[in-house]
């Protein structure tokens, strides 16, 4: 199964999926991510699945992520996409977006047995797909960023001391 960047050709995937990297930080201060794992593929993966019909994608992907996770989120910005060929060989598109919980809790269920807050080394070492490590960490560079920018933007808008 081919799992890069896939060509889509006329633009169009045979399945429009979206979903989300939900981000939150532990009692330590340590940045994690949600990891699910999915009993019918034997896989950890990002929360996601399949739009339903008429249902835009950032919509689908805040309700997958509280179908499979449990938990309620705000999504913030807009990560890069994933396309590749899926088990069945048709073009799967993926949107994804940076999230973070509001409430909620984790119960396992048919679709998610287990759900793991895990570091990105932890990811890397967890996680089965090589574009769902790679898109961890490109959300985890964003989180970071948005953070930080977050803390510098009240003292950005203030005049220097003394001018």
């Amino acid at each position: 199964m081919v799992r890069d960047d896939l060509d889509l050709g006329d633009g169009k995937p045979d399945i429009a999926a979206a979903g989300g990297v939900v981000v939150r930080r532990d009692e330590e201060g340590r940045t994690r991510v949600a990891a699910i794992h999915r009993p019918k593929y034997g896989d950890w993966s990002l929360p996601k699945g399949k739009l339903e019909e008429n249902e835009g994608w950032l919509e689908a992907a805040l309700r997958e992520v509280e179908e499979e996770t449990g938990y309620r989120c705000e999504a913030t910005v807009e990560l890069p996409h994933v396309s590749y060929l899926d088990r069945k060989s048709r073009r799967k598109l993926v949107r994804y977006w940076l999230m973070e919980p509001i409430e909620g809790e984790f119960t396992a269920h048919e679709e998610v047995d287990e759900l793991h807050w895990v570091t990105q080394s932890e990811a890397d070492e967890l996680l089965t797909y090589a574009h769902d490590k790679e898109l961890v960490r490109k959300a985890l560079r964003r989180y970071r960023w948005r953070k930080l920018m977050r803390a510098l933007t009240p003292w950005s808008r203030q005049p220097m001391p003394g001018m």
